[in-house]
């Protein structure tokens, strides 16, 4: 058992064990907002196409400021910008609670304040990853962004479930308030982090310049290259949130904003990802992790298929298809888990401090940003097609690409983890 459940060594670190403890609250405040934001939307619209340009508005201020906040985390002691960007969640957050409080229902001050909430994070989250390995030692480093993940995706389960179950009792506003008084504990574990300067050649001005340097060095890492390329592929496809406020109503009976059906939905593919990491001790092992990667998103592409089908069937069998619509999203959660661990710890070890920043803004890009290109591409999909033709399209479509990126670039299934090769003493 102890090879096979996650290891928690990180936890002995004080400054990590804070942080760590911080995001089990934070974590679940956060999830409940962006439960609400989309339950919001289609309440007052009754459209996922409206659902779907969440992803537009966010996409966009994530992708300017997840590049640039990555040039700034390696240019500015990352304290001070973590300090900073919480601060700026935390007012987002209490601006959605005040909207939700007052009955404004303006669907574009919404998605403004969501644009605003997605700057801040694009900033905060590379910077937050960039110093895991200045507080953590190398060798832990596998451990402690697993321990990251599941907590994370854990969140994501509880936040949906008590969402969905409160918002037709309490409404959008109480939950928007939770989400504000959380991001304080977070907050607090920052403030309590050591300077964290960084080691080696400093930019003297973070800009267009430090972001073009930073995508370079991919350039000349093609492996890393790929693992972002492969999980674009997964993500825009592949990820069909946009669609669950429409399939848990119209699909499986629910009311319109909010439900059981709906949080099931919601909180299906963190269960997945929580249960992956759980038992996360066999990632460490795996040496071929190119091809470990590719696996991993194909089954991700299959368990979409799976749910397509399921929510096509649910007017025969709307009890019995929810549960297999459930499923597959677990199934699709825990291999997504297992691919996201290899990827990161690739690019954890690949990176040097200097630019460890901007990678991981480009991470974050990539990571948070297919999903919000997925939002638009399935919201307007289903217009045309139904929400159970989007969603198993878009598996296959997951399946496709991800043998034409395997075949077109072999080095990157072929790839091997180097471990250190013992003394003969």
């Amino acid at each position: 058992m102890r090879g096979l459940v996650a290891d928690t060594r990180p936890l002995r670190n004080d400054h990590f064990r804070r942080l760590w403890l911080a995001n089990i609250v934070t974590v679940i405040g956060a999830q409940l907002t962006v439960v609400a934001v989309p339950a919001q939307i289609y309440s007052e619209t009754g459209s996922s196409a409206y659902v779907g340009l969440t992803g537009l508005f966010g996409l966009v201020p994530l992708i300017v400021f997840g590049l640039y906040g990555g040039a700034l985390a390696d240019a500015f002691d990352r304290r001070t910008i973590l300090i900073v960007t919480t601060s700026g969640l935390i007012a987002t957050s209490a601006a959605f609670w005040v909207q939700a409080a007052l009955g404004i229902g303006n669907v574009w001050l919404l998605l403004c304040l969501f644009a605003v909430q997605q700057a801040f994070f694009g900033v905060n989250q590379p910077t937050r990853s960039a110093i895991l390995p200045k507080i953590v030692e190398p060798e832990l480093l596998p451990a402690a962004v697993s321990l990251n993940i599941t907590v994370m995706q854990a969140g994501a389960i509880a936040g949906p479930l008590v969402g969905g179950v409160l918002i037709p009792v309490i409404g959008f506003s109480w939950l928007y308030l939770v989400d504000s008084i959380t991001l304080f504990a977070t907050l607090s574990a920052v403030v309590r982090l050591p300077r964290l300067t960084i080691e080696g050649v400093v930019a003297a001005t973070p800009g267009l310049r430090s972001v073009i340097e930073g995508l370079s060095y991919l350039r000349g890492h093609p492996v890393l290259l790929m693992s972002f390329v492969v999980d674009l592929i997964a993500m825009v496809f592949g990820m069909p949130r946009a669609l669950f406020p429409e399939i848990a109503h119209l699909g499986f009976d629910g009311p319109s904003g909010g439900g059981l059906a709906f949080a099931l939905l919601f909180a299906a593919i963190p269960a997945g990802a929580v249960i992956g990491g759980v038992f996360s001790g066999w990632v460490s092992r795996v040496e071929l992790q190119g091809r470990a990667v590719i696996v991993c998103i194909l089954l991700w592409g299959a368990s979409m298929i799976g749910f397509g089908v399921a929510v096509g069937l649910a007017d025969r069998w709307r009890t019995p298809m929810l549960v297999v619509a459930v499923l597959m999203l677990v199934l699709g959660g825990a291999a997504d888990m297992a691919s996201s661990a290899f990827r990161n710890s690739m690019l954890m070890t690949a990176a040097t401090d200097a630019v460890r920043g901007r990678l991981q803004g480009v991470f974050i890009v990539v990571v948070a940003g297919g999903p919000r290109i997925a939002d638009v591409a399935h919201g307007a999909s289903a217009a045309v097609v139904g929400t159970a033709a989007a969603a198993a399209g878009g598996g296959v479509l997951v399946v496709v690409g991800t043998v034409v990126a395997a075949l077109a670039v072999p080095s990157f299934v072929r790839y091997r983890l180097t471990r250190p090769v013992p003394d003969a003493a």
